[in-house]
């Protein structure tokens, strides 16, 4: 049987067989495989093609949903009942390890720096090297800030630890490679990214993060969790200011 999703997909990208082959990296007469047998293609050429024709390689390939349903559910480590119970030892590891990126999502995140003091000068450290750094903070200043504080029952505490935060990377923020933005979206989850490794807290209303669980994924190729979370703290990056 033919692939006729990716066909259609290709005539409505307005992109050809050589187009999608030299985008992928592949044969021309592969592509054609892909198409005329409705061959599996390995899964970096599914996700290149997926990418580049702006759809998802599941639509294209509805066989390996299975497969990714099950890598995805490996991408879970641990579950943890509340943020204090992240053992103190997993932060620092995942802190110190981290070498390619680091993406904190968070509206005040003090404890993380409370408790790691040395966080913004390895930030610098890291970035020196060649890392690439992303931090988000809530806008002390938004509307959705303060409700957040108001439901968490801390009123405007919550825009001063998020002041506090800033201040505390004010040094990190002079280093190219070190990013700092400020949001003012809904948080649904703090995300805390070190390379293949994120902790996701989701945020639960009338509780503070910290009294919500938190949960520990690490990539895996194939799966969806990792890539899914990530695509979130991007769109919340893409559309902040600089702080």
């Amino acid at each position: 049987m033919a692939n006729e999703r990716l066909r259609a997909a290709i005539s409505a990208k307005g992109e050809t067989i050589q187009s999608i082959a030299q985008h992928v990296g592949v044969d021309p007469k592969s592509v054609e495989r892909w198409i005329t047998t409705d061959r599996t293609p390995h899964r970096g050429h599914r996700w290149k093609a997926a990418s580049f024709l702006g759809v998802d390689e599941v639509y294209l390939w509805p066989g390996v949903e299975k497969q990714a349903e099950a890598a995805s559910s490996s991408e879970l480590i641990t579950y943890y009942p509340h943020r204090g119970a992240v053992p103190t030892l997993l932060w620092s590891s995942l802190i110190e390890k981290a070498n390619d990126q680091v993406d904190i999502l968070v509206y005040g995140g003090t404890f993380l720096f409370d408790g790691f003091p040395d966080l913004p000068q390895q930030l610098i450290e890291k970035a020196t090297a060649g890392a690439q750094i992303r931090i988000l903070l809530g806008d002390p200043d938004s509307e959705m800030v303060r409700l957040r504080g108001e439901e968490e029952g801390i009123g405007d505490d919550l825009a001063a630890r998020a002041r506090i935060t800033r201040r505390y990377l004010e040094p990190a923020a002079k280093t190219p490679g070190v990013e700092i933005r400020l949001h003012d979206t809904i948080l649904y989850n703090s995300i805390y990214r070190f390379d293949d490794d994120i902790l996701v807290n989701p945020h639960v209303l009338g509780a503070p993060a910290g009294q919500n669980p938190a949960l520990h994924f690490r990539y895996l190729p194939g799966a969806r969790t990792f890539r899914h979370y990530m695509r979130s703290f991007d769109y919340a990056w893409d559309r902040r200011r600089p702080a």
